[in-house]
């Protein structure tokens, strides 16, 4: 718990990578120092030590010029994403992104070796360091022009959707496996099992489950040659003294704090464990810009999009995963996950609502659904025709004219202006 804890926090904390270029510096800055003395290739400074003193002063300026503009940029960035997409993006792209981590630290890095190489001109600084600080100053001008560009890119919608989407995509890999559903049901459920009279219940703080080491509670129950059992899923609140487990067979005799110790709380959703978390972020974005206040239901076409993506991976994928067998077939661990139709309803349901009587929401979300339908096993379309009749009954209560109900009910992968029907 502890380490899953740490991970996620380095994951999205701008600091670490600006903290270890600031180490690194130090390292390297003396490393120089000592390599000089073996080459005598490296060609002199061409500036006296006034000049060195002003060029490397123009590079301490410049870099420390470039981490305010950064961090300013990137609060207002953060304020204005948040507000007109959604907050949850902060944590899952924006403090996340290498690029601006990474920038930083160069910036960080530039500075400090400047720093050094002034303090040593009027000793006669190596040309080395020199001529590694000039390099170092024009290479961060290059970062913070690109870093310019990548911001502007990064900010629109359908880059922050589509690294959500891609994030969803990761996470589904690993929750679900890649294994190819065919055009059968699912595998049915193992036998049933009587109520159990064990449980574990949650001590800590209230908090939200981020992840479960699945592997140790199924090598523990393996030892203890019983079942144990997640009484909750991935992203679920659970609160002080809520059923966290339930214990099966001679799983009973685990001490609780060994399983409590296998789960990672938080005060946030994380993708990591959460295959309908991406689904979720998606979905906030498209509402948003489906309100009143924002109005922008192109933005919302293009939250569909990637939804699509996701949702048509999720239909070829095998779903029935929360059974956990060891080597030798036995049931180990239950560990409840989304099955085929909330997804469908994750995907759906809100759009609808606020989106059908906006044209493009309304086409948009037809064309999906018709398409998913053509495409996935029988056994997952029995949820698409639910939400497709479910979108004209609303089509029905919405639109007054029937031109334009007519106009609604047709499928179109671009809004509306896309479809051979029209």
């Amino acid at each position: 718990m502890k380490l899953y804890a740490l991970k996620s926090y380095m994951r999205s904390s701008l600091w670490i990578v600006p903290f270890f270029a600031l180490v690194l510096q130090q390292i390297f800055f003396r490393a120089m120092l000592a390599f000089d003395e073996w080459i005598d290739w490296i060609p002199p400074w061409p500036l006296g030590t006034e000049g060195t003193i002003a060029a490397m002063q123009a590079i301490v300026s410049l870099a420390l010029s470039f981490i305010v503009f950064t961090f300013g940029s990137l609060l207002v960035a953060i304020q204005i994403a948040s507000g007109q997409l959604t907050p949850r993006i902060i944590a899952t792209t924006l403090l996340r992104d290498n690029v601006i981590r990474f920038t930083v630290g160069l910036f960080i890095f530039t500075l400090l070796f400047a720093i050094g190489v002034i303090s040593r001109v009027n000793a006669s600084a190596p040309p080395l360091i020199v001529w590694i600080s000039g390099v170092l100053g024009v290479l961060s001008l290059a970062a913070f022009l690109y870093f310019i560009d990548y911001s502007a890119r990064l900010l629109r919608p359908v880059s922050i959707i589509h690294l959500v989407a891609e994030q969803g995509f990761a996470v589904l890999e690993a929750v679900y496996p890649a294994s190819q559903l065919d055009d059968k049901d699912e595998p049915p459920p193992p036998e049933a099992r009587e109520p159990s009279d064990c449980v574990v219940s949650h001590t800590g703080s209230s908090a939200i489950i981020l992840a479960v080491d699945l592997k140790g509670l199924t090598a523990r129950a393996r030892r203890s040659d019983g079942i144990i059992e997640l009484a909750a899923r991935i992203g679920d609140f659970v609160s002080y003294g809520q059923t966290l487990f339930r214990l099966y067979g001679g799983a009973r005799a685990i001490p609780g704090k060994h399983l409590r110790n296998s789960v990672a709380f938080g005060r946030e959703r994380t993708i990591e464990q959460d295959p309908t978390f991406a689904f979720r972020v998606i979905v906030d974005i498209a509402t948003k810009a489906l309100s009143k206040a924002i109005n922008d239901p192109t933005t919302a076409v293009l939250a569909i999009d990637q939804l699509h993506r996701l949702l048509r991976s999720v239909g070829g994928r095998e779903l029935r995963n929360e059974y956990i067998y060891d080597a030798q077939g036995q049931l180990r661990v239950v560990f409840p996950t989304p099955n085929w139709e909330d997804f469908v309803h994750l995907t759906c349901r809100e759009i609808r609502i606020y989106g059908a009587e906006n044209l493009q929401i309304a086409r948009r979300l037809r064309a999906m659904i018709n398409n998913l339908e053509e495409d996935l096993p029988e056994s997952r379309k029995a949820a698409l025709r639910i939400e497709r009749d479910l979108l004209d009954r609303t089509i029905d209560k919405v639109y007054l004219l029937p031109e334009d109900a007519v106009l609604a009910r047709i499928a179109d992968t671009q809004g509306l202006g896309g479809s051979a029907e029209a």
